[in-house]
């Protein structure tokens, strides 16, 4: 259980009126920090545990407030913008608060558990009574487990259906404490090979899978999901290998094929970050319909989209 001291943790952004994260209408709680490093990884902003501040110089208007306001001088003129200073910024998030063009965004800022209930709050008339809830994505949300929790446990105080979207690289203590108060996991499996595994997340697939299975075990309702990244796991014996892996589990006889798109490009740039997926290629119908053929032929139920 969460300590008698709540905890506070570090949040990126709330997704209102969410429809692609768990059933029904959503609000959607983004925990910053993730122990991988996806090569297509959709939220960049969400990796580091620390806040960022995103530039966005298009919108500058050259007013100079922001350099005039930044408690470091980590700020100047650039021939677009304002150049920023990274070996002294402390990323305050002063510029964001002053800039009136909004060409500094804050990513990321420390919440207690009363502020981030508070913004909970405020959804459940959108969505109370028909199913829907709130979903808890990142970053990886098992990488604060201790605020996790104690969101959770706030959330099911008020029966609020919970929804834990993750890779499930934690510790099976960590799974084991998060299962206890959510009503759903939607877990994505990246690659069945471990070498490849590793190579393009970053980390090892065993307790990953482990995870898996102990969920399975432990009669967790989970949502599994498979991200296809063409070139990277959209192969038929890894396809294949997923499908089996899916119907050898107690209560999964479904999966969500997710297909790949570029939309977070943008992201990376304004991030002043390169896209380690760029040589990745869209996701074609036809590669996404013979995915569906074999995990069908495994014995799934198979949906496209989340």
């Amino acid at each position: 259980m969460p300590s008698a001291a709540s905890p506070s943790g570090t949040l990126f952004a709330i997704k209102r009126y969410a429809l692609h994260d768990g059933p029904d209408l959503r609000v959607t709680i983004f925990l910053k920090g993730c122990p991988l490093s996806c090569l297509w990884c959709h939220n960049p902003e969400g990796i580091k545990a620390a806040p960022a501040i995103l530039a966005l110089p298009d919108k500058c208007v050259g007013c100079g407030e922001c350099m005039e306001a930044c408690p470091q001088g980590a700020l100047r003129p650039g021939p677009v913008g304002v150049i920023r200073n990274s070996e002294i910024c402390t990323v305050c998030g002063t510029c964001a608060e002053v800039c009136p063009a909004l060409a500094h965004e804050a990513v990321g800022r420390t919440w207690t558990v009363s502020e981030a209930m508070t913004e909970i709050k405020k959804e459940i008339p959108f969505f109370a009574g028909n199913g829907g809830g709130v979903t808890f994505s990142g970053g990886e949300p098992l990488a604060q487990p201790d605020f996790l929790e104690a969101l959770l446990v706030a959330c099911g105080n008020l029966d609020l259906h919970r929804a834990v979207d993750t890779s499930g690289f934690a510790s099976a203590e960590t799974i084991s404490r998060i299962a206890r108060h959510t009503d759903l996991f939607l877990f994505d499996i990246k690659h069945m090979d471990p070498d490849t595994h590793r190579r393009v997340t970053g980390v090892s697939n065993a307790p990953i899978l482990a995870n898996l299975r102990l969920l399975a075990e432990l009669g967790a309702r989970i949502g599994l999901r498979l991200p296809l990244i063409p070139g990277i796991n959209d192969d038929a014996e890894n396809i294949r290998r997923t499908g089996l892996l899916a119907v050898s589990l107690p209560g999964i006889r479904d999966i969500a094929v997710l297909p790949y798109h570029a939309s977070a490009r943008g992201k990376y740039a304004k991030l002043g970050m390169s896209y380690p997926g760029a040589a990745i290629k869209q996701s074609d119908p036809d590669s996404v319909d013979r995915a569906v053929d074999i995990l069908q032929h495994c014995g799934l139920e198979v949906r496209i989209g989340g």
